[in-house]
């Protein structure tokens, strides 16, 4: 018969403790891998695979004007949309937390990949601004700026979205001034970046009553018209005028690059439906057959129209809509409703990458990872490990009895 010393103060550890520790290292190893990855690395997976989009020469014409120009270093730009940062009234706490980490990660990893020079969000920063008091504002303000804070050298601005200060009828004289004193963001702003130029408009000032925020904002609209038009035509009205009033009204402007503008705002311009928007993040069919109404889907005809004659945009970026859209207004002029970037809206939140110089604009839509996708990882490491957990205790167990059986 063997016999086994025990030296004073040392602890024996039975050989099933030590394996059932065994076990427990092991799956406390690969579920940190899990949440490693779901929680970090699967946002540089997706990330890297998004680009900036290459112009191409579309003709012999352009090829050679872009040798002969040396290339004009393109701008890059992203444009994001409808974040909804929550407040105290909607939502559970793990809704907002989980949403919010989601969107840090996925912003702050695309802005390391990418490098843009410049990023626009288009409105519904917050979803409760229209309730929130001045205290619940600015705590939800210092989230958001800290979930898109951006380098120094990054531009970064913003427009305003009805979740922000309120539809029309609700918006108040402080909600109003809260949002543009925090944003620097009056109701137009003429905006140019590297020779690009951009327009940003208030949606929710764009109909037309006279009402407080209305009223200047259309004078503002005028001013921003005249701006461009006498930059691009030498009249603040876009025609051909040869009078010294129009020759002292253009004056008053800081000369603009002569190139059309990015219109910017939160509602989209007026289209019936969206039965045009396709895509992997298109609305559904029931969506799709939905008559929209306006100055709540989308700005009324008349605004749209007045927008379109008056700014004369090379292109429109939109948000509200919280898909995705293509639509070619009057004169071949594209829209583009970007959709919303938070999982709370949408399994499959984007971004939009653009590159801009004078002359072009092309895009690329950037997904970045589904909320199911993360959801399903981790329901089957869950399931994997409770199988493989039950197949070492049966296994243990037919063991252990198999022993005793003898």
């Amino acid at each position: 018969m063997k016999h086994i010393l025990f030296l004073p103060g040392t602890k024996h550890h039975h050989p099933s403790m030590i394996r059932l520790s065994h076990l427990l290292l092991r799956i406390l190893l690969a579920a940190s891998f899990i949440l490693i990855f779901c929680e970090f690395l699967i946002y540089y997976f997706v990330a890297i695979h998004c680009s900036w989009p290459e112009l191409i020469p579309q003709s012999n014409g352009e090829a050679q004007r872009l040798e002969e120009t040396q290339y004009i270093e393109p701008l890059h730009v992203m444009f994001l949309s409808d974040t909804h940062l929550l407040g105290t009234r909607r939502g559970h706490w793990f809704d907002k937390l989980r949403r919010e980490w989601q969107m840090k990660r996925a912003f702050q990893t695309a802005l390391t990949v990418a490098n843009p020079q410049a990023v626009f969000i288009l409105g519904d920063l917050t979803d409760e601004g229209k309730w929130a008091s001045n205290q619940e504002f600015s705590d939800t303000v210092d989230r958001f700026q800290k979930m898109f804070q951006v380098p120094e050298d990054v531009e970064f601005h913003v427009v305003v979205g009805n979740h922000d200060i309120g539809f029309h009828e609700s918006v108040t004289r402080d909600k109003l001034r809260r949002f543009q004193e925090v944003f620097e963001i009056p109701p137009v702003k003429v905006l140019t970046i590297k020779g690009i130029n951009f327009v940003l408009v208030n949606s929710m000032a764009m109909h037309g009553d006279g009402c407080f925020m209305c009223s200047p904002a259309m004078d503002q609209l005028l001013e921003a018209s005249e701006q461009l038009n006498c930059t691009r035509f030498g009249s603040p009205s876009g025609l051909k005028e040869d009078n010294q009033e129009a020759k002292n009204t253009c004056q008053k402007y800081e000369t603009l690059p002569n190139i059309a503008p990015i219109l910017l705002q939160h509602y989209p311009l007026y289209r019936s439906t969206e039965a045009v928007c396709e895509g992997p993040d298109a609305p559904s069919l029931e969506e799709q057959t939905k008559k929209n109404k306006e100055r709540y889907d989308v700005i009324s005809k008349k605004a749209s129209q007045q927008l379109l004659s008056w700014i004369r945009p090379r292109m429109i970026l939109s948000g509200h809509a919280h898909h995705g859209c293509y639509v070619l207004h009057p004169g071949g002029i594209p829209e583009l409703s970007v959709p919303s970037f938070s999982w709370r809206n949408r399994n499959n939140p984007s971004l939009i990458m653009a590159t801009i110089t004078p002359d072009r604009l092309e895009y690329n839509k950037c997904f970045i990872p589904q909320e199911s996708t993360v959801i399903s990882v981790y329901i089957s490491f869950g399931v994997l490990m409770l199988v493989w957990v039950v197949i070492l205790i049966f296994y243990k167990c037919g063991k252990r009895f198999k022993i005793h059986g003898m």
